[in-house]
């Protein structure tokens, strides 16, 4: 790749690095900001929320929208939207203003993502370059979260409003350069063309309850006719936006990507691989901040060994995808975080640093091997003009994924509670830490479908190949036709 096409992929990796660390930094900053503003306990889980809900109900959408209204418009003018209201997050006063800032920021990220990722995978032929740009950009978001829980951490000590005005000064710089370095050769086709409102509108309707619905699972049996009624709503308005799109001539969502088997196996091992990823972050966070008594920042620095992807993704990941292919390399990063989540069931009252670092270290490197992959799976083969509505697939299957672990987790740990004690609570976060081990073995089934497919389509391949040369060579006159038929 040359100088601008490096740049341009620092400039598409920077808004998924901004994404995580904006993330990261807000979970580190809620106690402070609950305490600075008086929140109540309900208010303070909203503003975590509101993010999660606009970032998982609109994806779908945000993806879709960048293949018809122009990648470059959609990317550039939602990077404005996000810089803005996380600005006017840090001036807040009142808890519903952090409330509606996280759910337009959520959105803004919902849509800035999938054009990101459409604009690497419509910029970068097909193949060792683009592999290797999709990785660098999985990596980077990983990055972004493990840098974010000590930056967060750090700004935090500075004052919680600086967890707002950072990612302002990098989406600020992010726009600049975004201006300069997107070509405006990806624009929609000039011939007018009818948008899908009511597709998007029970897409966006379907896509906020169930987040909403995923999200209350963490309360377990408490109001769960609530639930119920949430996840049947989000079901029957899924039903009609079907019905929608199959009748419309030009819908928002092709129903015929969900027929590719490769590109939903790899949503779906996306959705499994994150949630156990964050729902295992999730607990071991509890479990050294409330039962061993470390700091944010303890935590987070003890956390750091796993945005080891970082540095692996791009360098390590593309020499094996080369060697021994993407589906052989996924189902590794399964298999390994499969012995990570394992590694840690049995963790104790006193465990050292020295005894977690395997599990975290591993753990790490599953992700720099599988995330990367499943990103090359789940956008491979797909037309150019529908890239960001695979962007959007993979993005809301990440979403709901991460959304689905740390709910399930808390939902698990709750039920598992029989006491206050020390003891108790331990008891409680092994019986929660089986949910990640659970959703990677799912995964790894998966993935091992997708490994066992990819060997008989390159094994037909070979068969095809060898009896089109036999066919050649046993026609004497054919061959010499051929060659005749090139001079």
């Amino acid at each position: 790749m040359g100088t601008r096409a490096w740049a341009l992929l620092l400039v598409l990796c920077g808004t998924i690095f901004l994404e995580g660390i904006d993330v990261a930094m807000m979970a580190v900053a809620i106690p402070a900001v609950r305490a600075d503003l008086g929140l109540t306990t309900g208010t303070a889980a909203w503003v975590m929320t509101a993010y999660v809900l606009g970032y998982a109900g609109f994806t779908l959408l945000g993806g879709r929208a960048a293949d018809l209204l122009g990648r470059r418009r959609m990317f550039l003018l939602w990077l404005t939207v996000f810089l803005a209201f996380s600005g006017l997050g840090g001036f807040a006063t009142e808890g519903w203003m952090l409330i509606v800032a996280r759910f337009v920021t959520g959105v803004a990220a919902a849509f800035t993502t999938p054009a990101a990722l459409s604009l690497i995978t419509t910029s970068y032929e097909e193949g060792p370059a683009r592999n290797r740009a999709l990785l660098i950009f999985a990596g980077t978001g990983a990055a972004g979260f493990s840098l974010g829980l000590v930056i967060g951490g750090l700004l935090t000590e500075l004052g919680w409003r600086w967890v707002f005005f950072a990612p302002v000064l990098l989406a600020a710089a992010l726009l600049a350069a975004a201006v300069r370095l997107i070509p405006r050769r990806d624009a929609p086709p000039s011939r007018r063309r009818t948008f899908d409102l009511p597709g998007a509108a029970t897409a966006a309707g379907a896509m906020l309850l169930a987040a909403y619905t995923v999200v209350r699972l963490e309360h377990g049996l408490h109001q769960w006719p609530l639930t119920l009624a949430t996840g049947l709503t989000a079901l029957l308005l899924a039903t009609a936006f079907v019905a929608i799109e199959r009748r419309c001539p030009e819908p928002l969502v092709r129903l015929g990507i969900l027929r590719r088997g490769p590109v939903v196996r790899a949503d779906l091992g996306a959705l499994l691989f994150l949630g156990a990823f964050f729902g295992f972050q999730f607990v071991v966070t509890l479990y050294l901040q409330e039962l061993r008594g470390w700091s944010s920042l303890q935590t987070a620095l003890a956390l750091l060994v796993m945005g080891i992807d970082a540095v692996l993704a791009p360098t390590l990941t593309p020499r094996l995808v080369a060697r021994f292919g993407n589906a052989r390399v996924i189902v590794g990063g399964f298999a390994l975080a499969v012995a990570a989540y394992a590694l840690f069931l049995p963790v104790g009252m006193d465990w050292s640093y020295a005894m977690m670092f395997p599990t975290l270290f591993l753990s790490g490197l599953a992700f720099a091997l599988a995330y990367g992959p499943l990103t090359i799976a789940a956008t491979g083969g797909v037309t150019g003009s529908e890239q960001g509505l695979a962007g959007g697939l993979l993005t809301t299957a990440t979403q709901f994924g991460s959304a689905i672990g740390i709910s399930a987790v808390t939902a698990v740990y709750g039920l598992a509670s029989t006491g206050s004690g020390p003891e108790e609570t331990l008891s409680a976060f092994r019986a929660a830490l089986f949910v990640p081990v659970v959703l990677v073995a799912l995964g790894a089934l998966i993935s091992l479908v997708s490994a066992r497919e990819a060997r008989r389509a390159v094994r037909n391949a070979s068969q095809v190949s060898s009896a089109s040369a036999s066919h050649t060579s046993a026609n004497p006159a054919q061959r010499s036709g051929g060659i005749s038929s090139w001079k």
